[in-house]
């Protein structure tokens, strides 16, 4: 089967690769119809050492299920299923708990270890517990936003659950991908009475305008904490989500979160230490988030994609076929695209 390969910074092929087939008992094959390009698969574009073997990229998807072994029981061959980007068996302390990317039988798509589903089809471990069926058909026109339930969706409603989001309340998201995009959907359905987008890219903007934001802020650094700080009486925010991970992005976040407010992290950290320590710990602001159990969040979001109450898939401004994924790559990491599709 074709896949995408990823063998260093830059250099992402599509080569053929052994074909996708079951291993453990509890594995499903899964046909990919829809997958994508995300924002974290960047940090590897940008700065992945030279393997041989080499990484099938990708952790979103949905499919049909093709075959399945012997212990799975509630996925069945034919089944259009989204697949989260962590697989989890379902059924041990953590996933009971609603923490499937902390399942301790659990793991993530498209490392050396799991090959990714940026490929004509894909294994999953723990079929049980991993894949979601979709009561819609193959070619449904909403499979953009299914797809978005394999992460982004899902990942910006965790950073709204963590920063506590709720009625009445003042929200500020920072960055403008497709996370934090889906971020200030997740918002505005949480009840939050005001939105702050900090971003300064026109179009991503203009779709949050569209998706329920209320104010803007393209300052950066300093500027933006000011900014923010001008807007919300000199209070800050109750809620911010912080959706790119690098260090001035959660320089920022934590310091126009208000006193009592909370801090949603979902951008991967790309560094070790969490600055503003001190301000944070007498500002009594909590901190939390993490890699998003998705898993546990499709049945509540899925309805409201179902009924048209949400559209994540306007995230995608670019569809491809696994021939245009290495340009895809090029464009996400040089800003020309914001999400890319990928129908193989």
């Amino acid at each position: 089967m074709r896949a995408t390969v990823m063998y260093a910074a830059g250099d992402v092929r599509i080569e053929n690769v052994p074909d996708a087939r079951l291993i453990e008992p509890t594995d499903a094959v899964v046909t990919v119809t829809h997958a994508c390009i995300c924002g974290s698969d960047l940090w590897p574009y940008k700065t992945m050492e030279h393997s041989d073997r080499g990484r099938v990229m990708g952790h979103e998807a949905i499919g049909v299920v093709e075959s399945v072994g012997t212990d799975v029981r509630t996925i069945k061959a034919g089944d259009l299923v989204v697949m989260p980007f962590a697989y989890s068996d379902g059924t041990c302390v953590f996933c009971r708990a609603g923490l499937q990317t902390s399942c301790i039988h659990g793991g993530f798509f498209g490392n050396e270890e799991v090959a990714g589903a940026q490929a004509e089809a894909v294994r999953i471990p723990q079929a049980d517990g991993t894949l979601f069926a979709l009561p819609v058909g193959r070619d449904d026109a909403l499979a953009a936003s299914l797809l978005t339930l394999s992460d982004v969706m899902g990942t910006g409603h965790h950073a709204a659950v963590a920063a506590k989001v709720g009625p009445g309340k003042t929200v500020a998201v920072v960055g403008d991908g497709a996370v934090g995009l889906c971020g200030v959907i997740a918002a505005r359905r949480l009840g939050a009475e005001r939105i702050i987008m900090l971003g300064r890219h026109a179009d991503r903007i203009a779709l949050a305008g569209e998706f329920g934001a209320t104010d803007v802020v393209s300052e950066r650094g300093e500027e933006a904490i000011e900014r923010v700080r001008e807007l919300t009486g000199g209070f800050g925010v109750h809620s911010v989500l912080e959706c790119v991970g690098l260090e001035q992005s959660m320089l920022t976040a934590l310091n126009i979160a208000r006193p009592g407010g909370a801090v949603g992290r979902v951008g991967v950290p790309q560094n070790e230490t969490l600055p503003a320590a001190q301000p944070t710990f007498y500002g009594n602001i909590t901190i939390a988030g993490g890699p998003a159990p998705v898993r546990a969040y499709i049945e509540e979001l899925l309805p409201d994609v179902l009924e048209g109450r949400i559209e994540p898939g306007r995230v995608f401004d670019r569809v491809t076929n696994l021939d245009g994924v290495p340009d895809g790559y090029r464009a996400m990491n040089e800003r020309e695209s914001l999400k890319v599709m990928v129908k193989p």
